[in-house]
């Protein structure tokens, strides 16, 4: 995909004049609330005139102040998945995934129902009443009907942010698994950080109505280190659990880890990098439960605060510390560093 955007937009007292241009197929627009996310969204879908500027999506002109081009919703191929599903309630589940297969021309579908209905498993729901789904079911069908008009461009605009913690790590799976098979390019307005770094490659954050950077999901994740109270966050994916003592050992890169009970299946895990403590020789007595020998890949610095980024055999882990212990253990790039951490440090996202 091939996305160039330069637009202009006043509301009130709020300006968005925002810049870029992607080859990603898989973009985020981060930001704040109020710093123009859905506003964006809104014009490249064709529900909101620009002021002035251009789209131009995949060589076709969408909009266009200077040639007066600025083409409707129907025609520019650009399907939406809203934070609410919208569906149809009079309708069964069926219905409302082929509402917009049916209006799109045959030469134009790219997509086979059945396939889709398998990658985002809901045989079991094709005659059930849309108003008698969960909400987690509902913006998978809403999903399924957008993708269904094979568009060349999936907007979703905050698609999880209805969804109670639990639910949305359930269905981003499915998102992805939607980017993959059918290649569907895709961009994810978010503020939410792991839902970039999962569901992105590339992110454009927007602040106050301008872009502010153009970068990687992870390479945000580590400027924003020093600006949450969690610090940098490590997604890891854990695998075969088994009791051990009253907690549960996850097999990860050839290791167990220890975590606090939870269920017996595989999980994504969110751990906080002020929550591994390091030392630069083997502690003998602790209790901590989990003791990793890792080796420092690199440092960055951050408002006094320092990350640490550390090979754990083919995985990777980012620790923080303050600048002083960085010193004083002398953290450099190849030293062996033990990583410490306790099991309720742990936090399972699904």
């Amino acid at each position: 995909m091939r996305l160039d955007i330069s637009l202009r937009k006043r509301l009130g007292d709020f300006t968005l004049d925002a810049s870029f241009i992607t080859h990603a197929d898989r973009v985020g627009i981060f930001g704040r609330s109020g710093s123009g996310k859905s506003t964006l969204v809104h014009m490249l879908a064709g529900l909101i005139t620009p002021d002035a500027g251009r789209i131009e999506l995949d060589g076709e002109l969408l909009y266009c102040s200077e040639s007066r081009i600025c083409l409707p919703p129907e025609r520019r191929r650009i399907a939406v998945v809203f934070q609410h599903a919208h569906l149809f309630p009079h309708m069964c589940v069926k219905r409302n995934l082929l509402y917009g297969y049916k209006r799109t021309p045959k030469a134009l579908r790219k997509i086979e129902p059945k396939d889709l209905i398998e990658v985002l498993d809901l045989g079991e729901l094709l005659d059930r009443r849309a108003d008698a789904l969960s909400g987690g079911e509902r913006q998978r069908v809403a999903l399924g009907r957008a993708v269904l008009a094979s568009p060349k461009l999936l907007l979703m605009d905050e698609p999880l942010s209805a969804l109670d913690e639990a639910l949305k790590y359930q269905i981003i799976p499915y998102l992805t698994a939607i980017s993959e098979r059918f290649a569907v390019p895709t961009l994810l307005i978010s503020h939410s950080m792991n839902e970039m770094r999962l569901m992105t490659d590339e992110v454009i954050v927007l602040h106050k109505g301008e872009v502010s950077a153009q970068t990687s999901p992870e390479e945000l994740a580590r400027q924003r280190m020093g600006w949450t109270r969690a610090g940098y966050i490590n997604l890891l994916k854990l695998s075969d659990p088994i009791e051990d003592d009253g907690l549960f050992a996850y097999r990860w890169n050839g290791t167990r880890l220890l975590t606090t009970p939870g269920r017996l299946d595989g999980a994504l895990f969110e751990l906080s990098s002020k929550d591994i403590m390091l030392f630069r020789g083997r502690p003998e007595a602790i209790s901590a439960r989990n003791l990793l020998r890792c080796q420092a890949v690199s440092t960055f610095e951050l408002d006094g605060r320092v990350g640490v980024e550390l090979a754990c055999g083919s995985e990777r882990l980012i620790a923080q510390v303050v600048k002083r212990a960085a010193e004083e253990l002398n953290i450099v790039p190849g030293a062996e560093i033990y990583a410490v951490i306790k099991a309720s440090a742990f936090r399972r996202l699904y």
